[in-house]
């Protein structure tokens, strides 16, 4: 249980670990509740530093740059998964990290992932870790064709992924994927795709957001959307139990992210993510608590806040490459919250902002 020592007051600094459109939205919850917080990101264009207090621009492995961040914050957190171990690791040892680097280890890599998630009574996909070519002719033997192969790691928006629609494309598929160790996935029937996102206090405390009905474009979210229908309502209640387990074992303080497959046989695990979510950036207009502020409520020790609806129905749809460019039409729209993440270029692909409406009846 945290205690009033554990908990921080405002005016305390948040270190958080990546300069993306994630970081900006924690930063603008942080301020909200009277946070400061602290960006350590090596890009040359961080959106999360235009809305933090200050930023840092230095490689994750310095230790000087470190050691300055643990001085500064009280608490680091991270925007994304793709960061070393390492550095997360050292800063643990100086300062408190949340959620910790267990989560940070298990979710970087996907066979790791599968396993510990059926470990804990999960439904995965049939699956098999490769890690040279002949592992995967045998796999693909065994698991069948269509499937997919999946690199362990830096994968995210469909990148580092390949179909195999028939045996004989195991080998160009391998070397699609640079012969990087990989899993091989067997596809599932399904009839929608869902996340439950969770969020779990320092002091243990569990609570989750109702599923949305995620649609994918070309690997990438396009929108969610609820209430879900009812291929999903049927399977929130088994689907939210496992990402309860999930956070217990890992020890996770803040947001954890699991997505799934609606399928007749139940909620088919997909993968997950150790922080906020595309799927639940609807939460910010539509939840009583979004996602981001539940996050800092956990990792600073805080109550976590309501996550009930606030209308009857939202939906969330991103703003991917030059479809940002119709912000002033999506303004004129009664009822749509606009947000833009600040990037500069445009490119195919691109998760340039979001829009949000609620209907409240």
């Amino acid at each position: 249980m945290s205690t009033p020592a554990d908990v921080l007051a405002p005016g305390s600094t948040i270190g958080i670990l990546g300069g993306g459109q994630l970081g900006r939205m924690l930063a603008v919850a942080a301020a909200q509740l009277g946070y400061r917080t602290h960006i350590l990101a090596p890009d040359d264009e961080s959106v999360a530093a235009q809305t933090a207090s200050s930023f840092t621009r230095a490689d994750y492995h310095s230790r000087i740059v470190l050691d300055e961040m643990a001085a500064q914050a009280d608490v680091v957190t991270y925007e994304f998964e793709n960061i070393a171990l390492a550095p997360v690791t050292y800063l643990a040892g100086k300062v408190p990290v949340r959620p910790g680097a267990k989560s940070l280890e298990i979710a970087q890599d996907r066979a790791h992932e599968k396993a510990f998630v059926g470990d804990l009574g999960g439904r995965t996909a049939p699956w098999a870790l490769v890690t040279t070519r002949e592992e995967l002719l045998d796999a693909v033997a065994k698991i069948g064709a269509p499937a997919v192969l999946k690199t362990l790691r830096l994968g995210y928006d469909g990148k580092g992924q390949v179909r195999i629609h028939d045996a004989a494309q195991a080998e160009a598929a391998w070397a699609e994927i640079g012969e990087r160790p990989a899993v091989l996935e067997g596809f599932v029937t399904f009839s929608h795709e869902f996340s439950i996102i969770t969020v779990r206090g320092l002091d243990g405390s569990l609570t989750s957001y109702p599923p949305p009905w995620n649609e994918h474009r070309e690997g990438i979210l396009a929108r969610s959307s609820l209430p879900a229908p009812a291929e999903i309502a049927r399977h929130w209640t088994e689907a939210a139990a496992l990402a309860g387990r999930v956070a217990e074992a890992l020890g996770h303080v803040g947001v954890l992210t699991l997505e799934f497959f609606a399928t007749d046989e139940g909620p088919v695990f997909n993968e997950m993510a150790p922080r906020v979510h595309n799927s639940g950036h609807w939460t910010i207009e539509g939840a009583e608590t979004s996602q981001f502020e539940n996050h800092i409520r956990a990792i600073c020790g805080l109550p976590l806040g309501s996550t009930a609806l606030t209308g009857l129905s939202v939906e969330m749809g991103n703003l991917i490459g030059d479809e940002a460019e119709d912000w002033a039409k999506l303004l004129a729209e009664p009822g749509v919250h606009l947000h833009l993440y600040g990037k500069g270029d445009v490119r195919p692909g691109r998760k340039m902002g979001h829009w949000t409406r609620v209907v409240r009846g």
